[in-house]
């Protein structure tokens, strides 16, 4: 099943990824790292006054990830987005959330290919991105589409709440 990619552009589209990061985020993310943690990271790093903070101040793009529903109506699978590094030449993939039902249905597949076709359109070497090492889905999911560890990180996210990722990155034109 082909997905299309819709941009998060208007006041409504944030308003509608915000509430789809909480849905998923509280679908997945408790059993990994608890409902304490998963609560605040919802609220500062996946809420509505976080997409427009990144978007606004650190260049963020978000797309909602959008597939034919079984009624052949479009319908949202989930949601993506990132940022441009020049410095690095490469694009950071900050969120790839999918919806509980439409997991392992290659959809994650398919927004890694989006990724690769933008980094070469935008002349980026390649993209990486973090992934929670206890993530096991995700960290097979990514190595399956051409991903490779390259660091392993602890990072302090404030009120005693660490994120434990792994670093992974993907030249650009790789065949996922």
């Amino acid at each position: 099943m082909d997905v299309r990619f819709v941009p998060v552009e208007t006041a409504e589209d944030r308003c509608q990824i915000a509430q789809l990061a909480s849905r998923i985020w509280n679908e997945y993310w408790p059993a990994i790292i608890g409902q304490a943690q998963t609560d605040y990271m919802v609220e500062n790093f996946q809420s509505l006054s976080a997409f427009e903070r990144d978007m606004a101040e650190h260049g963020y793009e978000y797309w909602f990830v959008v597939a034919d529903g079984e009624d052949g109506q479009p319908q949202v699978v989930g949601y993506t987005g990132g940022h441009e590094e020049p410095e690095t030449n490469r694009f950071f993939i900050s969120k790839i959330y999918l919806l509980a039902p439409h997991r392992g249905r290659g959809f994650a597949r398919q927004v890694v290919e989006f990724y690769d076709r933008l980094c070469r359109e935008r002349g980026l070497g390649a993209m990486y991105l973090t992934v929670n090492k206890h993530n096991e889905l995700g960290v097979r999911a990514y190595k399956g589409t051409g991903f490779a560890v390259i660091d392993a990180v602890e990072t302090d996210i404030g009120e005693g709440f660490i994120m434990d990722d792994y670093v992974m990155e993907r030249p650009a034109g790789l065949r996922a």
